[in-house]
């Protein structure tokens, strides 16, 4: 419990038995001087759990007018302004603003921020938000709340007047906890373990962590440490292809298991959560059995994947395709950029290359794949939703290409003579763009651009590009490529510009089983939350074990947008709780189907 707590914590019987008054009295303070959110919240009640009342009041607040959000927006004080120096603050903010050190500014830093909040204001006509406490709830530094500040004063209105909401949101979250007294213990110890594992990487300052280099087998003793030595896990290896396997017995040897996890590598310059909560999370739950003494009529395999992102050699999913039996040999003799064979990466890790085809799993010994994941976008954050509920992972297809037309003079060929290869793309995305957004859950993107030698006074001869198409179900991406290559005959045909494809990876897509996708449901709804169904286009690990065995996902909310493979990715320790919840739920569910 924070030191802002008070002595005597508020209990959900309570508020559901109060007067609408009394409701509205006992959470005053959690929307700064807004008592309007909890009276409205009041009809909505009774509520089942704490998440179901945050969600409740996150309700309300997303139904209101906008005149009414802005006038909530603009009831909160200014990061160290005024209201702080006359000591007028509500004593949440200044509990919050003293928490993250703004009330021991240096004179410099205070001066800083005064300029900071006079440029938000003006631009945006709000004070500048921000849930100073942070994603774990123990402050952020000042450091990082004026980076914060000056990187969200290049944004949009549109879209700071949504995060203002969001960070509005956090706030009243984290003084819920302190009025009930609720500390996401389960959630901090995913956030810790993520940010220890994040200690490791390539680079200094960034985290980069890739296929057997140091920092990647540093990071793998560490899972297996923590796995063996804090979590209670029967069984702990470092299998071939450098996948960290956890085993936690059933009640009986025979037992069939479920499997779950995610991989630990990283992109360059990537985030802390991706992949990696789908190991932690279920680690927590392991630990938390262990604890209890509880053990399940079927065993949890915990896979920490070795590598799903392709950084260092251009085979992905190494990890889960050995698991799968797909494993391609070929791809030992790939080289990364220093000439190092991946058989060669392999042996100096000590792993046993000859030993890759026992990996493979009998899908027959396993009741599914579960697997956790951050969401890796931004729907679940602009809908104030913690927890979202897999539908499909995406077919997927990618393309490299090349426009070849006829570089000449910019100034002396006239316009309808040109055969402009980098004209002939930029036509090409545009339709890309028009015909993905025809259709529901397909989407079309070019990702690389390149005028090889361009010259800014020449025409561009040559145009190089990449071709990602993405859809729920295979024939929904079938059908976007087939009506884009059509469009690229029309466009070589009027433009006198010739333009190649070559296909490089092509990924079927993997719909969640039906019973499985139910016991997500059913365990975010235990929650007290709404079940939202939603498809993935990013490609998952789940998708290999798609081939042997039934899988579903769950998805937890990004802070920043839901941006991912980027520095900025973030959770929050309650949504990473809520995220340990759900799987007992879904554990608790499959061991007493009948319950």
């Amino acid at each position: 419990m924070s030191p802002n707590a008070p002595a005597k914590t508020l209990n959900l019987n309570t508020l559901n038995e109060a007067s609408a008054d009394a409701f509205a009295q006992h959470l005053n303070g959690i929307y700064e001087h807004s008592p309007w959110v909890a009276e409205r919240a009041a009809a909505l009640r009774p509520f089942a759990s704490l998440h179901a009342l945050k969600h409740a009041l996150v309700s309300v607040v997303r139904q209101a007018s906008r005149e009414e959000q802005l006038a909530l927006i603009r009831a909160h004080p200014e990061l160290a302004g005024k209201a702080m120096v006359a000591k007028s603050l509500t004593a949440e903010s200044t509990h919050e603003q003293s928490t993250a050190g703004l009330t021991h500014c240096s004179p410099e830093e205070f001066a800083h921020l005064q300029r900071l909040n006079a440029d938000y204001n003006a631009r945006f006509g709000w004070p500048f938000i921000l849930a100073v406490r942070g994603p774990r709830g123990l402050g952020l530094s000042r450091q990082e709340i004026i980076s914060t500040f000056e990187r969200r004063l290049q944004g949009s209105a549109a879209f700071e007047f949504a995060e203002v909401l969001r960070n509005i949101h956090r706030i009243a979250e984290i003084r819920l906890n302190d009025k009930f007294g609720h500390t996401p213990l389960q959630g901090q110890q995913v956030w810790d373990w993520a940010e220890a594992l994040a200690q490791h990487s390539e680079v200094e300052g960034a985290l980069t962590v890739t296929y057997l280099t140091e920092p990647h087998r540093a990071c793998a003793k560490q899972l297996a440490d923590w796995m063996r030595e804090d979590c209670g896990f029967d069984r702990v290896e470092i299998d071939a292809v450098g996948n960290v396997v956890g085993v936690y017995e059933g009640l009986t040897a025979d037992a069939p298991r479920l499997l779950t996890g995610s991989h630990y590598d990283t992109v360059r310059n990537g985030g802390k959560y991706d992949g990696r909560l789908g190991i932690l999370v279920p680690m927590a739950v392991v630990k938390a059995l262990k604890a209890s003494g509880t053990r399940l009529p079927f065993a949890l395999e915990v896979v920490g994947f070795s590598e799903e992102e392709g950084q260092r050699y251009k085979a992905t999913f190494l990890g889960s395709s050995a698991l799968t039996g797909s494993f391609d040999a070929g791809w030992l003799d790939q080289q990364d950029a220093q000439g190092t064979p991946m058989r060669e990466a392999m042996r100096r890790a000590g792993l046993c290359v000859e030993d890759i085809p026992t990996l493979r799993r009998d899908g027959s010994r396993y009741l599914g794949f579960v697997e956790v994941h951050i969401e890796q976008g931004p729907v679940l954050n602009g809908l104030d939703l913690p927890l979202g509920v897999v539908s499909s992972i995406n077919g997927s297809v990618r393309f490299m290409g090349e426009a070849i037309g006829q570089a000449c003079h910019a100034g002396t060929t006239p316009m309808g003579q040109r055969q402009d290869a980098a004209a002939a793309v930029a036509e090409l995305i545009l339709a890309l763009e028009k015909r993905a957004a025809q259709v529901p859950d397909v989407v079309g993107t070019v990702g690389l651009l390149e005028v090889p030698q361009g010259s800014i006074n020449v025409v561009p001869g040559r145009c190089r590009f990449s071709l990602d198409i993405r859809a729920t179900t295979n024939a929904a991406r079938d059908a976007c490529v087939a009506d884009i290559r059509e469009h690229i005959a029309r466009i070589s045909e009027a433009r006198g510009v010739q333009i190649v494809l070559e296909e490089t990876m092509r990924a079927s897509a993997a719909p969640s089983h039906p019973q499985w996708q139910a016991q997500w449901e059913a365990a975010v709804s235990a929650l007290g939350l709404p079940v939202h169904r939603m498809p993935s286009g990013a490609g998952h690990d789940a998708m290999m074990l798609h081939t042997v065995m039934p899988q579903a996902m769950l998805f937890v909310r990004g802070l920043n947008a839901g941006i991912s493979h980027n520095p900025l990715e973030s959770i929050t320790a309650d949504d990473a709780d809520l995220a340990v919840q759900a799987f007992h739920h879904l554990l608790t569910a499959v061991a007493s189907p009948n319950a």
